[in-house]
């Protein structure tokens, strides 16, 4: 079926006259992000042209997208904003609360048994207010929505941070926090600052080992995981045309690695070819009657230089396949030189396993290829010397490439193939041993490989790489093995050299599915009950966050001051807490835990001003809470870099924590804070983050005239009597500065007044 075709030709015939206007008001050729930005304007037609990274805009989404461990909350939220169904096509997908350990039958009947109280929350809540339903099993929400949601020029917001692979469709598809998705739910504007762009020119075309997970790779490498911070990153050219549709998807999705805002690629003849192949050819048939839309002017590709605010350019053709990491995704080594990194670092070159799948990489395309590696090392004589494991991104995927023989081939291997959901890639690996914390290294087609994210233990090196490599390695159990150049020793003793992998963009057969696990939602929902029972330990109904008093913020606490990469899975890590994301009270227990106290260099042992003593984060601020004292939290560059979870922002509000205050933030969380009720300031000299001490008493002053661009002032005041006086800066605009002083932006949506 196609979904929401009604509303996609509704905007599809506003297409040219709102690009007209936006022309017209920009006074010149418009990027195709630019045009779908324009278009999706909550006023409606252009009037204006907006400053990029300065202006705030108000945006209309065409949908929300949420998995199931930020929809409990999301949804949790939209229920007290008094609506009776959500304003904009909405899904919930079952993806992340399915831990793998066996294998997929067997992991997916425990998951559907222990998560039994959260799926039924999750579907009687989308009946009653009209969200599609993605039953646990269909698959991994960004596949799924790649495979039936996502349409060339449309905009979509979605609770997880890699919603942007929409953009190998042509989306502008943006990771955003649970509460922006129930204000687009409850039909208000969605704001944005206006991006930046970043152009990236592709030339040439892929061959023999190289595929389109190489590009991002190698591009995160030159930005590094914030050099697309507050940026939209489009790309083009003859090379951008030359990729599959799946392939695109890959590099937009891992573009949240790079912090970008999202990514996008332009309509052409291979997003045709997917719509098709999904069985949307209405679509693909009206996206040619307005193509010169959907894509960039001609003029802004011809001298990109003049429209985009950086501009890098990449020949495929000469691109080498590359392997990032250990600890952190923009760690980019060309696969030619990364055995002589290997050995440079003294990493653990014994390959414990090999990973492949996920949101990422799970396409027919990138199962077909690593399966045509797999079936060498069968016809070679070869054993894979590591575990090995196969993540269907779908289940469309999965009954499609079990029905190709792909399946089958893996197994043959020595492959075990998991559950269609997200698994080892957000730390739902019940991985055998992990507990012993031995040093070891792990490559993946994932897309994060942060310490302890797999499978949390702070000693797995965790790699990334495209499918194709991850497979390779894991038939030679060595990192230091380079597929293209070494050979490698078969049973009988002979030396022999994988070929070049092969496989298909899409099936020959055409995708095939008995049941895609998908519910649709009643028409009336009036009469459905949502149950949240009282004594749960998993979800629990919110109480509102209360209003700012009115003064400044004085007598206030340090509760850590965190040093070095502080990303959302140091402030709420995932993992086994993923059971609590229903329970802000229960999930509040991981705060910060994982972060690196500044003073002692030890996650979760931080001071308790209140006697002296060392105790775990929660606990302590839990022990502020108590006595009414307010904290501040102290971090370091991009802080809250990763996921889109809301509840690294919801927790310290929760309890009692007032402001972060750091060097930088990552955009997500950021805006998360502020759709909280929270303080997100950071240092006007980012020096002055030295000043901060351990027993710190901290006032926050000039709230009372809090204000757009007008700076605050934070007073240190120190054990031994002395005072710092430091400048913090902010983003806030007017309209969340009054988020600030009701409690939150969802206080305001309450009282109708936004």
């Amino acid at each position: 079926m196609v979904f929401d075709i009604d509303m996609i030709k509704s905007l599809y015939a506003e297409f040219p006259q709102r690009i007209a206007a936006a022309r017209k008001v920009v006074g010149k050729p418009l990027t195709l992000t630019e045009k779908i930005l324009y278009a999706h304007l909550s006023e409606g037609e252009p009037t204006q042209g907006h400053e990029r990274g300065v202006s705030y805009v108000d945006f209309k989404p065409d949908r929300v997208a949420m998995q199931d461990a930020t929809a409990q909350m999301a949804l949790l939220q939209f229920m007290q904003a008094g609506k009776s169904k959500v304003a904009v096509p909405s899904t919930v997908h079952c993806d992340h609360l399915i831990q793998a350990e066996v294998g997929a039958s067997i992991d997916l009947a425990k998951a559907k048994d222990k998560n039994k109280e959260v799926y039924d929350f999750l579907s009687s809540v989308s009946n009653k207010y009209g969200l599609g339903f993605w039953k646990p099993g269909a698959g991994i929400i960004h596949q799924v929505v790649l495979e039936n949601y996502a349409f060339p020029g449309g905009m979509m917001i979605g609770t997880d941070s890699h919603t942007p692979n929409a953009g190998g469709l042509g989306m502008v598809a943006i990771g955003v926090g649970g509460a922006d998705a129930c204000d687009v739910m409850a039909g208000l504007p969605w704001e944005l600052k206006f991006p930046k762009l970043i152009g990236v020119k592709l030339t040439g075309k892929l061959s023999g080992w190289t595929s389109a997970k190489d590009v991002i790779l190698k591009v995160a490498g030159i930005l590094t995981v914030k050099g697309g911070t507050g940026c939209i990153v489009e790309y083009f050219g003859e090379g951008a045309r030359s990729l599959s549709a799946t392939g695109k998807g890959t590099i937009c999705n891992m573009g949240a690695e790079i912090g970008a805002t999202t990514s996008i690629f332009g309509y052409d003849e291979k997003s045709e070819a997917y719509l098709r192949g999904t069985s949307r050819a209405e679509i693909a048939d009206l996206a040619n009657g307005i193509k010169e839309y959907l894509t960039g002017d001609e003029e802004v590709y011809a001298s990109p230089e003049k429209y985009f605010d950086e501009v890098i350019e990449l020949n495929l053709s000469e691109l080498e396949p590359h392997i990032n990491g250990p600890f952190t995704p923009d760690l980019a080594w060309p696969l030619s030189k990364f055995a002589a990194a290997v050995k440079e670092n003294n990493w653990p070159e014994k390959l414990e396993v090999g990973l492949i799948g996920s949101c990422t990489n799970s396409s027919y395309e990138d199962i077909s290829r690593a399966a045509s590696l797999a079936q060498q090392a069968v016809d070679k004589k070869l054993k894979a010397k590591s575990e090995y494991t196969i993540t269907p991104g779908s289940e469309q995927v999965r009954f499609t490439v079990d029905r190709d023989g792909y399946l089958k081939i893996f197994e043959n291997m020595g492959g075990v193939v998991l559950a269609n959901a997200c698994g080892p890639c957000i730390g739902q690996w019940a991985r055998h041993g992990a507990e012993k914390q031995e040093r070891n290294s792990i490559i993946t087609s994932f897309n994060r490989n942060f310490a302890k994210r797999a499978d949390g233990n702070p000693n797995t090196h965790s790699f990334v790489a495209s499918p194709e490599v991850v497979t390779a390695l894991a038939i030679a159990g060595n990192l230091t093995f380079n597929p293209m150049t070494d050979t490698l020793t078969n049973e009988d003793g002979e030396q022999v050299r994988l070929d070049e992998p092969a496989g298909l963009e899409l099936p020959a057969k055409g995708f095939a599915v008995e049941d895609a696990g998908y519910l649709a939602p009643a028409e009336d929902g009036s009469k459905v009950e949502v149950k949240v029972a009282s004594d749960s330990e998993r979800l629990q109904l919110l109480e509102p966050f209360k209003a700012w008093e009115g003064t400044d913020l004085k007598g206030l606490k340090l509760l850590i001051k965190a040093k070095g990469k502080c990303t959302t899975d140091h402030i709420s890590m995932a993992g086994p807490w993923l059971r609590y994301r229903g329970h802000l009270d229960n999930i509040s227990n991981n705060l910060l835990i994982g972060a690196i106290n500044f003073y002692n260099e030890t996650s979760n042992k931080v001071k308790n001003q209140l006697d002296g003593s060392y105790g775990e984060v929660p606990a302590v601020q839990r022990q502020y809470k108590l006595h009414n004292i307010g904290t501040v939290v102290v971090g370091d560059e991009n802080y809250g870099e990763g996921s889109s979870r809301e509840h690294a922002a919801m927790e310290p509000r929760f309890l009692g924590v007032r402001a972060i205050i750091v060097k930088s933030f990552a955009r997500i969380h950021e805006t998360n804070l502020k759709k909280q009720g929270m303080l997100g300031l950071t240092f006007a000299n980012p020096q002055d983050y030295d000043l901060v001490q351990e027993d710190d008493s901290i006032d926050i002053v000039g709230l009372d005239s809090f204000a757009p661009g007008k700076p605050l002032t934070v007073v240190l005041n120190h054990k031994d009597g002395s005072v710092d006086k430091i400048t913090v800066n902010h983003t806030y605009n007017e309209g969340q500065i009054k988020w600030f002083k009701a409690g939150s932006a969802l206080n305001l949506v309450k009282e109708g007044l936004i």
